[in-house]
């Protein structure tokens, strides 16, 4: 029964792993932008957004949807960096084998 205990300590320590990777995720963070910096938006490695920051340039009661566009844009950027820093991080930890679902 050595090789069925010996599975499960493996599967614990990957869950150990992987909950520690989650915690570290939760301090990393990346930006996203749009309008060449006009809107930057911050995620954290857990697809969590931080903040959106804009520039009072861009903001005009004139033209709304272009400010709404640009937020948009750049949160959707900073949640995409966020993913691929969550699955290079993920794949460091797991040796490349990422469990289906886990991302």
């Amino acid at each position: 029964m050595t090789g069925f205990g010996d599975l499960m300590r493996q599967a614990q320590e990957m869950r150990d792993r992987l909950q520690k990777l989650q915690d570290e995720l939760g301090g990393m963070t990346v930006e996203g932008s749009a309008g060449g910096g006009m809107v930057v938006a911050v995620a954290n490695g857990r697809q969590e957004l931080l903040s959106v920051r804009i520039e009072k340039e861009v903001v005009s009661p004139v033209d709304v949807g272009m400010l709404q566009d640009l937020v948009l844009a750049a949160v959707n950027d900073a949640l995409s960096r966020a993913r691929a820093l969550a699955a290079a991080e993920m794949a460091k930890a797991t040796g490349g084998m990422i469990p289906p679902g886990l991302l």
